[in-house]
């Protein structure tokens, strides 16, 4: 494959993922839930454990639990290590805010056809 297809593809991936609207909506809730999170955490002063981070998990479903549950299958302990959680919980939302910009496109261009050619016409 030549440089100049694998560039282009890397961009269509990147507008795909970042430069629609529902992939930045979706985006933003979920830093939003990370922040919320992370201030939870830190600031916040708890006699028992506290659920906030379920928000995220919640958000990335269902494809973090397909990582969560391929890491168990490949010997990794209740979800494995932080760091394989974490990044489980990275791809999932980039997969999905790649997903809503696909699915964007499809919308929009399969509105764009029945459109132009209404029905009865």
């Amino acid at each position: 494959m030549s440089h100049q297809m694998t560039n282009k593809r890397l961009r269509t991936l990147a507008r795909l993922t970042f430069a629609n609207t529902a992939s930045r909506v979706y985006l933003g809730l979920v830093l939003a839930a990370v922040v919320f999170v992370a201030v939870d955490t830190l600031f916040v002063a708890h006699d028992d454990a506290s659920f906030a981070g379920v928000w995220v998990f919640f958000l990335a479903a269902p494809t973090v639990f397909l990582f969560l549950v391929g890491g168990s299958m490949a010997g990794a302990e209740s979800g494995g290590p932080v760091w394989f959680v974490h990044l489980a919980l990275i791809v999932s939302v980039l997969a999905q805010a790649c997903a809503l910009g696909w699915f964007t496109r499809l919308v929009r261009r399969t509105g764009r056809d029945h459109s132009a050619h209404p029905q009865g016409a």
